[in-house]
Parts: C-alpha cells; structure tokens; sequence
C-alpha cells in the first residue's frame, strides 16, 4: 500500500483533517479567550498564538501527494512528522521521515525539524540534522509549514553538494553522479557506506 498522502494518524484519524483542525481553530480561540480573561501570564498566550497559527498553516496545507502528515497525538498540533516518498531522482522509492516541533515563538522562529530516517544525503547527516536555507537564516515569519514542506522534497529531487551537512556525500556527488546514485540505492536497500551502517528506507 502507498504510505504517501494526506492523512492524520492517531486517535483522531477518522475524523477528516480538515474538520479536525477546524474544531481545534475554534477550541483553540476559546482558550485563548478564557486565558485573556482570567488574566493569565503572558506566555500561555503566546503558546496560544503559536497553536493558533500553527493550526491555520495545517488546515491551509496543500501537500504533494508523495507526502504525508502524521499526528501522533492528535491534541498536540506543536509536534508532528512529515513523510516524503519521492516518485522521482535519486531517493525515489524511499520514505523518510521528519519530526517537527513547533516552539511557542512560531512564526517568529521556524520549526526545529530533524530527519528520523538514516540517509545518505549531501544536506542531511547521520544525526538527522538538516540544512535547509529557510530553517535557518532565510525564515520569515510569513512563511509556513507548507513552505518547509515543499523545500524539504526540492531537497530529496535536487541535493546540493555547494552546502553540505554530509562532506563525504557532497564530494561524491560533485565528482561522480553514478557512484552517488549507486550509494543512494545501496543505502535505501540496506547496507554499509564505508564504515556508516544504514537502515532499509525503501517502501
């Protein structure tokens, strides 16, 4: 079965998403006005604009269908993954996963997001840390979720050796393509890459 689409899981799964985050924008508006008004310190407010925010970037999600949304506790909008199949390039077949944590300064500051799945990238390393321009100086506050989403999967279709994580990927990529593709496959597979051991990937 394909793993990509979207989709909540969790316990709220069969409700549809769309409803299920309209429910919470509403829920969310309520608290927002009890904390107001019982004069609450102002970081419970600030956590409250963050979910609120954070709520209209998933109900405004428009994910490509090699992507998938994942909720692990559905009552918790501040922390979920995101799973990218790539149908085409050099990680098509794979599924990685990405955790994100959505801090009570959002938008103010990006999501921390770190890749779950082991993978021989030139912009990811071993640890899962990831480079990627707008989780880091480019952010802007009017960019969302979405936006993550769609620089995460340009990542996977056009790795770029110029700004490395992984130094050992990115020389190989830039000094010869079929031996990176030929790493790619045999990590998604399963296998060694010199002394790195990488977890199967492939759905």
């Amino acid at each position: 079965p394909n793993n990509c689409g979207i989709g909540v899981s969790g316990a709220g799964a069969r409700r549809h998403p769309v409803q299920n985050t309209m429910i919470k924008l509403f829920s969310l508006k309520q608290q927002q006005k009890d904390g107001e008004a019982t004069g609450k310190a102002s970081n419970q407010k600030r956590a409250s604009a963050a979910q609120l925010r954070i709520t209209k970037d998933i109900n405004e999600l428009n994910l490509p269908k090699t992507c998938q949304m994942e909720f692990p506790d559905p009552d918790d909008l501040l922390s979920f993954k995101l799973v990218i199949c790539p149908d085409e390039g050099f990680y098509r077949g794979g599924r990685f996963v990405f955790s994100f944590r959505v801090s009570a300064n959002y938008p103010h500051e990006p999501p921390k997001v770190k890749c779950e799945t082991m993978v021989y990238h030139p912009n990811i390393d071993l640890d899962g840390n990831v480079c990627l321009n707008i989780l880091r100086e480019d952010w802007k506050p009017v960019l969302t979720i979405n936006s993550i989403v769609y620089g995460l999967q340009y990542l996977f279709l056009e790795p770029n050796p110029e700004d490395p994580l992984n130094k050992d990927a990115a020389e190989v990529l830039q000094n010869n393509r079929r031996l990176f593709e030929q790493n790619v496959k045999k990590a998604m597979l399963g296998g060694y890459i010199g002394a790195t051991y990488f977890e199967r990937c492939l759905k």
